[in-house]
């Protein structure tokens, strides 16, 4: 007998008929003998349905009263989840976040898990309950309602997961496991069996949308056994987060190309080289709770330089508008913000013990024509800007070059 924890997107709970169909295989695992704790989405469009009434009743909406509605999709589906399991004749029980004492802190839309309570439904689930949780969801010190940010669904299996020692948390979703990259942009896109968690972790960061980056990093603080599977295909063995590297001969040097369409570039030209700059420009920005990614310092001459990193798109205005509420106080000449950007990366383990990956990479992208504007790396990673029309053809080009289709 095993504890297993499944989490259901959106797509895999979007009508009743697949509601039903997530019963079905729920009522699978149990007549196996298995213990089973379900975490679901909102329905298929009901958040963007919600944020669209929360909009048409105030342009600036105060982000408790957000998450208030916008938690409610959830609720609507553990609660049609679980009535299908019990028409099925297996015993359920549904959970909000809140009730499960999913404790979080109070930044309302980005929440951060603190801590889970598992009392109550390790004593349900002794009981022989399937139970049904709400994802994306908790609830801060004072009892008020808090999201987790899109996707945090994923980040709610894994940290129940862990928080009850599961054998095994699998996360069903519109696709059969992890791809080298995207199959709408490349056609001949291969499913992985495996991929390491530091590759995951990559991947998920530098845009691939299977996997939340936050319920990745918990799978690896707490070595989380983490599968991806379809929930539209009734076998499969998906893809499996593993924590070994393998050192195979045949092991490809990349495992993956992720790319991400919504970042924006960010410059900040011709500043004075000297030590605090960089806090001086993103301090003001984090505290407006800005995710900051790629940082570039460019030396210059005269004793300035240009400082350019990357936000999310829906962030540029809001970040161009501190930045230059600052720049007389930063000495800076001008700020410039790029939309028509995105960034793309190579992302494999193999990088370690393997050299001109780099040189290959832009040797490709040359010969397609494409600029680069700005590179980024690490140990297993290799980021680079392009321009956004430029993306599909650099994604094409590179997947081809690397044999990722063998």
């Amino acid at each position: 007998m095993s504890l297993i924890v499944q989490k259901y997107g959106g797509t895999s709970v979007a009508n009743p008929e697949r509601i039903n169909a997530v019963a079905d295989r729920v009522k699978r695992f149990v007549n196996k003998g298995h213990k089973v704790v379900v975490v679901v989405s909102a329905m298929s469009g009901e958040t963007n349905k919600l944020l669209q009434f929360i909009n048409d009743v105030n342009k600036k909406p105060d982000p408790r009263e957000s998450d208030v509605v916008l938690s409610t999709g959830e609720q609507v589906t553990i609660g049609l989840t679980a009535l299908a399991i019990q028409a099925r004749g297996v015993k359920a029980k549904s959970y909000t976040g809140a009730q499960v004492k999913i404790l979080t802190d109070n930044a309302h839309s980005k929440a951060r898990i603190i801590n889970i309570g598992t009392e109550n439904i390790r004593k349900d689930l002794d009981n022989g309950y399937v139970l049904v949780i709400a994802g994306f969801q908790g609830a801060d010190e004072q009892g008020n309602i808090t999201t987790l940010g899109r996707g945090g669904s994923d980040t709610t299996a894994v940290a129940i997961a862990a928080a009850l020692g599961a054998d095994e948390c699998q996360i069903y979703t519109d696709v059969n496991g992890i791809y080298t990259t995207d199959p709408r942009v490349v056609s001949n896109a291969r499913k992985l069996k495996s991929i390491t968690f530091e590759e995951m972790l990559e991947m998920a960061s530098l845009g691939s949308k299977v996997l939340q980056i936050r319920s990745v990093e918990f799978a690896g603080k707490y070595k989380v056994n983490l599968r991806v599977l379809s929930s539209f295909e009734e076998d499969g063995e998906g893809t499996i987060i593993t924590y070994e590297e393998s050192h195979k001969m045949e092991d490809p040097i990349i495992s993956g190309i992720a790319f991400n369409r919504d970042e924006a570039k960010v410059t900040v030209e011709s500043i004075p080289d000297k030590p605090g700059i960089a806090y001086q420009i993103l301090g003001p920005i984090a505290e407006q709770n800005i995710d900051v990614d790629m940082i570039i310092q460019n030396i210059g001459h005269d004793g300035l330089n240009d400082f350019t990193f990357t936000v999310n798109k829906t962030e540029l205005d809001k970040t161009i508008e501190i930045l230059e509420n600052m720049k007389d106080h930063l000495g800076a000449k001008t700020i410039i913000g790029d939309s028509n950007i995105a960034k793309l990366s190579l992302v494999g383990v193999g990088m370690k013990s393997h050299v001109g990956v780099a040189s290959k990479m832009f040797r490709t992208l040359s010969e397609e024509g494409i600029n680069i504007s700005t590179i980024s790396t690490s140990e297993i990673k290799i980021s680079i800007l392009i321009e956004e029309k430029s993306l599909d053809a650099a994604v094409q080009s590179l997947h081809k070059a690397f044999n990722l289709d063998q």
